[in-house]
């Protein structure tokens, strides 16, 4: 009975084990260096000196924009199916992150 068993719970560990593969850590040091380019880009944006004055969303929008090409490059490596709802979410998020950074740099996020 527990031979059965524990050669139950090998197979269905295999079975799992077959849908991981080297790919997936290639594709996710991929998606993982495209967000870096992203945020990095986003940062480099508002340490300049736009984040100084004017309204943070508009700030915060002018930042996204100016980072669209890493933006775009994160939406091709992570959004392989082409799913335009998850390509506008991530989009939505540069925009997102883009005023974390403006409010961070304003002194109006403690972190």
């Amino acid at each position: 009975m527990r031979l059965a068993s524990v050669l139950l719970l090998l197979l269905l560990g295999a079975c799992a084990g077959a849908y991981h593969t080297p790919l997936d850590g290639r594709l996710t040091t991929k998606i993982n260096t495209a967000y870096a380019a992203r945020d990095a880009c986003l940062a480099r944006n508002v340490a300049s000196d736009s984040a100084g004055g004017g309204d943070a969303e508009v700030v915060a929008r002018a930042v996204a924009q100016a980072c669209t090409e890493e933006t775009e490059k994160l939406v091709e490596v992570s959004n392989r199916d082409g799913d335009p709802r998850v390509a506008n979410r991530i989009r939505r998020d540069s925009e997102f992150r883009a005023m974390g950074y403006v409010l961070k740099a304003r002194g109006q996020v403690t972190n």
